[in-house]
């Protein structure tokens, strides 16, 4: 799939499977890319990626062309655009709760007046080799901007956020979504009706609905509710679940 063709699938509706890494670790990303993924998500908002190991991973999944997100500390312009700058294919934005985060958002992440700054030299960009106007078609057509639902009153305004323009999906939140309706577990009918509803905000605006799971059990019991896009916990879940199997059989000898 590639860079290049990561917003055209995700838009679709094809199921895609990614995960948050959470490890500032250029191998790691090697590894992963030989895995069936469909995408990595680097999580600057809650791990210990300075800009330059950001940069650092960048470098190597753009060389393995191998789509990467990042999930932004918050919405500044200042994290969105670095992260772009680097060569993001796209940004997971987190706490979009109205429209006009979402527009300051979209706005942020794309060339215009008052919007991302133009840098022809970014490894985005190709460093000063390429034309202005090639580099604002690729804007247009690569870069893939995320919206994160992780309060109610994100849910309230799901369909006027899923209809701004420069918005290409939303991402519910069920961690912090069910934290913010007051629950201790991911169970609750209020979660699974902010699921419902803003699924169908997504399938009205034509946007791509997408979530975070614990495993593939998981996803195929929520797509029901027309979700796609599936972050499958992270490479320390992952390194623990292999662990802990690996070490209950031996302790079982």
């Amino acid at each position: 799939m590639g860079f290049a063709g990561f917003r055209e699938k995700m838009l679709s509706g094809a199921p895609l499977a990614g995960t948050f890494l959470k490890t500032p670790s250029i191998e790691i990303i090697e590894v992963l890319a030989k895995s069936g993924l469909d995408f990595l998500c680097l999580d600057c908002e809650h791990a210990p990626f300075d800009r330059a190991r950001m940069d650092g991973c960048m470098a190597v999944a753009r060389a393995l062309d191998f789509p990467m997100l990042v999930r932004v500390g918050d919405s500044s312009p200042r994290e969105i655009l670095q992260a772009l700058d680097a060569g993001a294919v796209g940004l997971v934005v987190p706490h979009v709760d109205s429209v006009e985060k979402a527009q300051a958002v979209a706005k942020s992440a794309r060339y215009g007046h008052g919007g991302r700054g133009y840098a022809g030299s970014s490894r985005w960009a190709g460093y000063a080799t390429r034309p202005m106007p090639e580099i604002l078609e690729q804007s247009r057509n690569e870069t893939v901007v995320i919206a994160q639902i992780e309060e109610p009153e994100g849910v309230d305004a799901a369909a006027h956020i899923a209809a701004v323009d420069g918005i290409d999906a939303l991402f519910l939140g069920p961690a912090d979504l069910s934290v913010a309706y007051g629950h201790e577990h991911q169970t609750s009918d209020d979660l699974m009706n902010a699921l419902q509803r803003v699924g169908e905000a997504t399938k009205a605006a034509g946007k791509a609905y997408v979530t975070f799971v614990p495993d593939a059990a998981k996803a195929q019991d929520w797509q029901k509710y027309g979700l796609s896009v599936f972050f499958i916990a992270s490479e320390h879940a992952w390194m623990l679940q292999g662990a802990r199997t690996a070490a209950a059989g031996i302790h079982e000898l």
